[in-house]
């Protein structure tokens, strides 16, 4: 396996990238190869730095960097020799087997839309995040950002996917999908929710078990929350807000450190085809390893190919209603 990283991507890079590769090299199996996109001068020089033979990788060299404030669509088609660019040129090639950036996070949308292109039938891709259970489990919730308007379609799509990055990834057996709400009736909620709520009723392609309030997202009423991109960047953000505030009063334990962002590393693109993993802006080198590791599942798992299934299946099954 071969898995891409892109160096120059992030708040920190390259330093923090660097360092994430090295721990992450450390844990892999020997099979499994890093390959790096960056400037190789100073890739070869910060691995030496650090103690770390750089024949340990494959070092692509690109001259171009795609700022994390530039225009997503703009900069990736004009700057084709960007760590970004050059890694998706790669991975739809079958160079590579996946790619994981903590860089702009539009850029890999666009390199994973416009370049190794969407599964056919999803509306839309999506992002994804862990949610840590009060019984020591795993939760997700998506969207997390990507789609803030969404269709009561999309919102569909996204306990499929969500069914099965739980399932195949995280081996939770028929996972519970829940859509979050104000309220568990049925009735409560935007038009959006309503109306999503009545397509996921009874449906055949997850175990929709009904509305979720906020309040107990973290509670094993469900294993997959589903909302919009609006929603889900706000829970998500809040999230990190109390992470943040409580280890500044000087509180922690098990369950507040699974709140750690660093801990999970990043998310896949899901409904895409291929394995492609964005991580925070504000990644360390933990966090990086993390999600060179999560790459390594995602693909191991043939996610995207479980995916392309089930599609398949919900699109003959919508043409014969």
């Amino acid at each position: 396996m071969k898995i891409g990283i892109d160096i120059m991507g992030g708040d920190f890079a390259p330093k923090s990238t660097i360092g994430g590769v090295i721990l992450a090299h450390k844990e892999l199996p020997s099979e499994i190869q890093l390959c790096l996109f960056g400037d190789e001068k100073i890739i070869t020089s910060l691995l030496i730095e650090a103690g770390s033979d750089p024949k340990n990788f494959t070092i692509f060299h690109t001259p171009d960097i795609i700022g994390m404030g530039e225009h997503p669509t703009k900069a990736f088609n004009q700057k084709p020799n960007s760590s970004i660019a050059l890694g998706f040129e790669m991975l739809k090639n079958n160079t590579i087997d996946a790619f994981a950036s903590v860089g702009n996070t539009g850029a890999m949308l666009v390199g994973s839309i416009y370049g190794v292109g969407t599964i056919k039938g999803i509306i839309r891709p999506c992002i994804s995040t862990l949610l840590p259970k009060e019984n020591g489990g795993i939760g997700i919730i998506l969207d997390a950002g990507t789609n803030p308007d969404c269709k009561p379609d999309s919102l569909y799509q996204f306990g499929i996917l969500g069914s099965l990055y739980a399932e195949f990834v995280y081996n939770i057996k028929n996972p519970k999908v829940a859509l979050l709400n104000i309220g568990e009736e049925e009735e409560k909620g935007s038009l959006l929710t309503q109306a999503a709520f009545k397509l996921m009723k009874g449906s055949k392609d997850f175990n929709f078990v009904g509305n979720i309030e906020n309040r107990d997202i973290f509670k094993d009423k469900a294993d997959v929350v589903v909302c919009d991109g609006f929603t889900g960047n706000i829970v998500l953000k809040q999230i990190e807000a109390m992470y943040r505030l409580i280890v500044k009063q000087g509180f922690k334990n098990d369950f507040i450190d699974r709140l750690n962002y660093e801990n999970y590393g990043g998310t896949p693109i899901l409904g895409i085809n291929s394995t492609v993993i964005i991580g925070h802006g504000i990644s360390n080198d933990k966090a990086i390893k993390n999600m060179i590791l999560l790459a390594k599942d995602v693909h191991e798992a043939n996610l995207y190919k479980k995916i392309s299934s089930a599609m398949n299946i919900y699109t003959q099954m919508k043409v014969t209603e």
